[in-house]
């Protein structure tokens, strides 16, 4: 393990200090991004929604207040927003947007092309009588709260599993590794470095790291874990960063007949997979129809209070029926935590976003494994939200693809974008870790790259894709020639004035001439017979990606930046560098982590472009440049 830190003090007061920076980073970029617009124009910008009215009041899990708001012009649909299913808001009453006016914070429910549903924990009281209201995207503050709660109950541990997990991830004590037999895996497929990363996971009594590079079944290999676990009379509490990992491994199990509970809000899942939510399981319990019934009556005192606040002055009343509704609330949510309590004791498999575990949820229940997928993109102090409420930790993920996203530099500067597993890979001498070694995605000349610089040249092409190309007896309308004949083609610009631009009202950049170029190479995919869900682009530009998606709009294409397309893939890739200019300079090209997910998304064609005599400067793009040129896909925008 690594070298141990003086104090665990020491350690969690680091984290919790920068964990501060982030927080405080991430909501004044929402401040001054609103500050900087009139309603209107942050309406516009997709981060507000304005002249709202409530349309319609239910009540949900935990007594939730469930508002939902449309225009105040009935005719009007909601405009695109960035607030969307799961977002978390902060509700106003319009004309009110001062430091000292009340506010209230939510989570979107459902959003729709006429209306958006909000979850809140309080009644939002105004003293109008037809208010008007805005919503405002908003910083996660309850993930937050929970990051710092679980460094704190970290820090504290003694003499519990928490205390001795604490211990090893810190390097005072060593891993322990006991020898023991695992019957004949449930999936016959697994090669043999997924058969022994199982194993070795399931030999672990503390920690044990799964490294998954691009395409090489980490998930598959989870998935194998989970089931052997619970064959052996054991629970596993199931996280990631992003709740589409989530639901893929909720998936993968319902899919092999396990049974997995899924928690979170019911508006961050997938559609086809909620009804293993724990909402909609508990929705459909004997003994949540009293505790509807109370919160219905509950809501309906509410009411009545802020009617004879308005319409009767009655001070006296109106605290009576707020204390009756209250009285009722409580009823109703004692029901529901002791239906939620015994639906979660008697679940083998948990599944959530590490952030999204709510510790009055777990507060009589302990998991006997923690597996935590995407752990190289997860800040550390989430690794110990789950870390609270299990015995043992796997992770899994590839510290070589996307880290952390982080906002305060000063926070970068201190490590925060370093996340608990590639610090605990840091220590080479420490033996807690497996690698994936066999990849099912990509062509051999479009693996070898990142295998040679990230891997150390250990990837294998399984033989299923090994030689695959894009003409090929599987896609039997792909038309042969030059274009879809090889796996590879660099498109050199240099020396053709295709120059880089600043965005006119932002920090990106974009390159035209580029971006026309690419247009042509889709052009010429989709006339060789490809389909546009077949094709996707990648660009590391905001910029450049809104001025593809501007001018290829009459397509069902793919286009997106190197962090929307993490885990994804397409037959054909274009990536589009956009850098070129005379200084040299790549900007945050230099980040190669993200360039490794760019160039790894292809499964059988891989198309870059970019200005060689720019992108050089940096030694990792000599190094590809001279890669495509040994394999024969270098080609100069001349020969176009």
């Amino acid at each position: 393990m690594n070298a141990a830190y003086k104090t665990s003090e020491d350690h969690f007061q680091r984290l919790a200090r920068l964990l501060d920076l982030e927080a405080e980073a991430e909501k004044l970029e929402t401040i001054r991004s609103l500050e900087k617009m009139s309603p209107v124009e942050a309406e516009a910008a997709g981060s507000s929604l304005i002249n709202l009215v409530i349309r319609e009041e239910d009540s949900g899990m935990g007594g939730k207040i469930l508002l939902t708001f449309g225009k105040r012009n009935e005719n009007l649909n909601l405009p695109y927003s960035r607030i969307g299913n799961g977002s978390p808001v902060i509700l106003s009453e319009e004309g009110l947007q001062n430091k000292n006016a009340p506010s209230w914070r939510g989570t979107v429910g459902r959003a729709h092309k006429e209306t958006i549903q909000v979850a809140f924990a309080q009644w939002p009281e105004t003293d109008s009588d037809r208010p008007t209201f805005r919503l405002d995207r908003s910083t996660d503050e309850i993930s937050r709260q929970r990051q710092r709660l679980a460094l704190e109950s970290a820090r504290g541990a003694k003499g519990t599993r928490l205390a001795i997990l604490r211990d090893v991830l810190l390097g005072k004590q060593n891993p322990v590794f006991d020898k023991i037999e695992i019957p004949n895996p449930f999936n016959k497929k697994l090669n043999d470095s997924q058969n022994q990363a199982v194993r070795f996971a399931l030999s672990a009594e503390d920690i044990a790291i799964i490294h998954g590079p691009p395409g090489t079944g980490k998930t598959t290999t989870l998935i194998e874990l989970m089931r052997q676990i619970v064959r052996n009379g054991q629970s596993v509490l199931a996280v990631a960063a992003s709740n589409l990992a989530v639901d893929n491994m909720l998936e993968r199990l319902v899919d092999a007949g396990e049974n997995a509970i899924r928690l979170g809000h019911p508006a961050r899942v997938t559609p086809a997979l909620r009804t293993h939510t724990l909402d909609e399981l508990a929705e459909i319990h004997p003994d949540m129809k009293l505790a509807r019934k109370l919160t219905r009556d509950a809501h309906s005192l509410r009411k009545q209070a802020s009617k004879y606040f308005r319409v009767k002055p009655d001070p006296n009343m109106r605290q009576s029926l707020r204390e009756e509704a209250k009285q009722l609330l409580n009823e109703a949510r004692q029901i529901e935590d002791s239906v939620t309590e015994r639906i979660i004791s008697n679940a083998k498999i948990i599944c959530a976003t590490a952030t999204g575990l709510d510790s009055e949820i777990f507060a009589h229940r302990k998991f006997d494994w923690c597996i935590m997928d995407e752990a190289s993109q997860s800040v550390e102090p989430s690794a110990w939200i789950p870390l609270q409420y299990a015995n043992r930790l796997v992770l899994a993920g590839d510290h070589f693809q996307l880290p952390p996203t982080v906002l305060s530099p000063e926070a970068i500067r201190g490590g925060f974008n370093i996340s608990l597993m590639e610090r605990l890979l840091e220590n080479p001498k420490a033996d807690i870790s497996r690698l994936l070694n066999v990849q099912y995605r990509m062509h051999q000349d479009i693996m070898n790259f990142s295998s040679d610089v990230f891997y150390e040249s250990s990837l294998q092409a399984d033989e299923t894709v090994r030689t695959a190309l894009l003409a090929a007896r599987d896609l039997p309308a792909v038309k042969s020639s030059p274009l879809t004949d090889s796996p590879v083609h660099f498109i050199d610009t240099a020396g053709a004035s295709y120059d880089e631009e600043q965005e006119p009202d932002g920090d990106s950049k974009l390159n035209p001439l580029e971006a026309e170029l690419v247009i042509k190479k889709v052009h010429e995919l989709l006339a060789c017979g490809l389909t546009s869900d077949q094709i996707a682009i990648i660009s590391p530009y905001s910029a450049q990606v809104k001025l593809l998606r501007e001018k290829l709009k009459h397509l069902d294409l793919e286009i997106d930046s190197v962090d929307g397309f993490q885990g994804r893939e397409k037959e054909a890739v274009i990536v589009s560098l956009v850098r070129s200019n005379r200084e040299g300079e790549v900007g945050f090209l230099a980040d190669t982590r993200r360039m490794n997910v760019a160039l790894t998304r292809a499964r059988r064609k891989l198309i870059v472009i970019g200005d060689s005599a720019t992108i050089t400067s940096h030694g990792f793009y000599q190094r590809m440049v001279e890669y495509f040129e040994a394999i024969g896909a270098y080609h100069s925008v001349w020969e176009e």
